[in-house]
C-alpha cells in the first residue's frame, strides 16, 4: 500500500488521531497539508515529523465551521500541491454533559465543528476531485455514532450524522471515481480520552471485547488503507476500529 505522488488534506491534524493520520499518509509517500484551528505550534510539530520521513508537508489554519475558511483552505492546498487526492475530515471537539445540563451553545459548537465542518470541507473538495475524476474522502466518525453514549448526545449526534453524510455523498460521487468512507474509532488513547473520569474510562474498557484501548496509529492505518488504490472498490462503508466494541 503506497500513496506516492498523492496529495492529502487532514483537518484537525495537529495532535492525537489527526497527527497519527498525517504521519501515516506521509510514511506511505503522500504530500500532506496539516489543518489546525488554534494550535499552530502543535501543527508545526506534525509538519516537521512528516518532513522527517521524506514527505512534503505544510500547516494551514482554518476554522472548518466557516465556509469561507474552508474554501480558502482548499484553494491554498491546490496552489501548493496542484491537486487534491485525499481529504480526511478529522477535526472534532467534544462538550460532554448529560442532556438535562447540556447547554444549547455546546450542542451547536459540536455540531458545527464535527458535522457542518465535514460538510463544508467535503463540498469544497468535491469540485476538484470530480474534475480530475479521482479522489478519496475519509471521515472520522466514532463508535458512539453507532451505539450512543450517556453524556454525549451532541457528540453522538454529530458522529452519526457524519455516517449519513458520508454514505449519501458516496452515492453521489461513485460514478466519478471518488470514494467516500468512514472510520469509526472506539476508545483510543488520546488527550481527549485521557480527560475522561476514571469511572467512565473503566466502564468503557469493560465494554471492549479485546480488553484494551486502541492507539491512534490503529486508526491512521485504517484511514490510509481507505485512501489507497487497494480500496478503490470500497465506498459508503464504515470501518470500526474499536477492539470489537460495536459488535
Amino acid at each position: 500500500m503506497r500513496l506516492t505522488g498523492k496529495t492529502a488534506l487532514v483537518t484537525g491534524g495537529s495532535r492525537g488521531i489527526g497527527r497519527a493520520i498525517c504521519l501515516e499518509l506521509a510514511r506511505q509517500g503522500a504530500s500532506v497539508a496539516v489543518n489546525y484551528s488554534g494550535s499552530a505550534g502543535a501543527a508545526e510539530q506534525t509538519v516537521q515529523a512528516c518532513r522527517a520521513v521524506g514527505a512534503q508537508a505544510f500547516a494551514l489554519q482554518a476554522d472548518v465551521a466557516s465556509s469561507a475558511a474552508c474554501q480558502a483552505m482548499l484553494q491554498a492546498v491546490l496552489e501548493r500541491f496542484g491537486r487534491l487526492d485525499i481529504l480526511v475530515c478529522n477535526a472534532g471537539v467534544a462538550r460532554d454533559e448529560l442532556m438535562l445540563r447540556l447547554r444549547e451553545e455546546d450542542f451547536d459548537t459540536v455540531i458545527n465543528t464535527n458535522l457542518k465542518g465535514a460538510f463544508l470541507c467535503m463540498k469544497a473538495a468535491c469540485r476538484p476531485m470530480v474534475k480530475q475524476r479521482c479522489g478519496r474522502i475519509v471521515a472520522v466518525s466514532s463508535v458512539v455514532g453507532l451505539r450512543g453514549n450517556p453524556g454525549q448526545t451532541n457528540y453522538a449526534a454529530s458522529k452519526a450524522g457524519l455516517i449519513g453524510l458520508g454514505k449519501s455523498l458516496a452515492k453521489e460521487l461513485a460514478s466519478r471515481n471518488v470514494t467516500v468512507n468512514l472510520v469509526a474509532p472506539g476508545l483510543i488513547d488520546t488527550d481527549m480520552t485521557a480527560a475522561l473520569p476514571e469511572v467512565a474510562r473503566a466502564a468503557l474498557l469493560a465494554s471492549i471485547p479485546m480488553g484494551r484501548m486502541g492507539a491512534a496509529e490503529d486508526v491512521a492505518r485504517a484511514v490510509a488503507f481507505l485512501a489507497s488504490d487497494e480500496a478503490a472498490y470500497i465506498t459508503g462503508q464504515v470501518l470500526c476500529v474499536d477492539g470489537g466494541m460495536a459488535v
